[in-house]
């Protein structure tokens, strides 16, 4: 188990780059760095059968699955196409960039 650099993180508005799914978008729910995986709103669905209990009546349940970090880009604020991320230094602070446009992406 290695720990992978992600440059995606909790909320961030990405696009699927291949797979099923591919040119979705959605917002990632959750980040995965140790496994190198992302779970993105609506995206990569699995259907889950799952046995009654008090807190759930239980049959299909549709659920989002993991999807690897490296099937996914960042949309770019400006032109709502896939970009690349950087990392750049504003005020004193280390802020994300999209390389496309320029913009910072952290607020």
């Amino acid at each position: 188990m290695s720990l992978v650099k992600m440059k995606i993180k909790k909320g961030d508005k990405v696009i699927v780059l291949s797979g099923d799914d591919k040119g979705k978008t959605g917002e990632v729910l959750k980040a995965m760095p140790k496994e190198g995986k992302v779970v993105v709103q609506g995206i990569n669905l699995v259907k889950r059968h799952t046995k009654p209990s008090q807190t759930n009546a239980g049959g299909i349940i549709s659920k989002e699955a993991p999807i690897n970090v490296s099937n996914v880009a960042i949309v770019d604020p400006k032109s709502g196409k896939a970009t690349k991320v950087g990392y750049k230094e504003e005020k004193g602070k280390k802020v994300r960039f999209a390389r496309k446009s320029g913009e910072v992406i952290d607020k």
